[in-house]
């Protein structure tokens, strides 16, 4: 066992979880990271081993960030860090363990993540709001009054088929048996927008310029009536891989809901950033471990 993730502690979340009336589940990146999404070492080095010679980019975070020379370049990169972030399931069982431990339970998912595995994985998209966006959605780079996303799933097969990526038997992408890849698209594929062709870019919160599309604002407002709804109940405040980039999204609305709610309680699992304030102290629960391991051991007790 790592941390404090001590079959004392397994016992008395699988009974929290039991007990609630509804479950809130507050997620960040540790939770997709604790499913096997990692931006470096071989999964990086598989997909991104040309920009890594060409430009010493050593991780799909940093190389999010790097001035590309064109385009077409920055497009083959792109492509590339979405469709292993969006359109592929996670390598660990994490997000399925998780639907199974809700199942039955009045339940909603509020997330910062942008790689879809909630939708993925099964839950009811009906109780997901994603709030920084979706790496599925395109948006325009100098949005107007009419706030518009467009799915992006073919345009991003379309850049990784001309990059000369090819699918395998199971219909996924993978990189030729003779490693020949192209880092770079054809001018023809740079994305852009149906209605008067100006320039595409993720749909991801970096700056005012997100557009929160009717799809955004009609989750958003799934997430209040449940918030509404179960303010005063018996509700279990579940937050998964969490950190204090983002704190005023998930973490410190849950401890201040917790604290108004004598009948809630609080539960944060990571690695590091594991803790809460001490007025709801009594009525939380802080793992600081990985969160693959606690929902297996959550599984296991399940299934005994």
């Amino acid at each position: 066992m790592t941390g404090n993730i001590t079959d004392e502690n397994i016992a008395l979340l699988e009974e929290k979880i039991s007990q609630a009336e509804a479950i809130l589940v507050g997620a960040g990146a540790g939770l997709s990271t604790a499913a096997g999404f990692t931006y470096s070492g071989k999964r990086f080095h598989q997909w991104f081993f040309d920009f890594e010679q060409a430009y010493g980019i050593r991780d799909m975070y940093s190389g999010g960030f790097y001035p590309f020379p064109s385009r077409e370049i920055y497009w083959a990169w792109w492509s590339r860090q979405i469709y292993l972030n969006r359109y592929v399931d996670a390598p660990l069982p994490v997000y399925p363990q998780l639907l199974d431990l809700v199942h039955g339970k009045e339940y909603f998912v509020l997330t910062t993540n942008v790689d879809h595995q909630f939708q993925r994985a099964g839950f009811d998209k009906k109780r997901l709001f994603y709030t920084q966006g979706d790496y599925g959605l395109f948006q325009k780079e100098r949005p107007g009054r009419k706030k518009e996303t467009w799915d992006n799933e073919e345009m991003v097969y379309r850049m990784l088929e001309a990059q000369g990526f090819v699918k395998d038997r199971d219909g996924r992408y993978q990189v030729p048996s003779d490693g020949h890849i192209r880092k770079a698209i054809p001018a023809a594929l740079v994305p852009k927008a149906p209605d008067d062709g100006s320039p595409l870019v993720m749909n991801l919160r970096c700056d005012d310029t997100f557009v929160e599309d009717a799809g955004w604002h009609w989750a958003a407002g799934q997430y209040h009536r449940f918030l509404q709804k179960f303010q005063d109940k018996k509700i279990l405040y579940l937050e998964l891989g969490v950190g204090m980039n983002t704190p005023v999204i998930i973490k410190y609305p849950f401890w201040q809901r917790t604290g108004d709610n004598p009948q809630s309680f609080y539960v944060c699992i990571n690695r590091g950033a594991v803790f809460c304030p001490d007025e709801i102290r009594g009525r939380s629960l802080c793992l600081d471990g990985d969160i693959a391991e606690v929902l297996e051991k959550l599984t296991e007790r399940k299934e005994a």
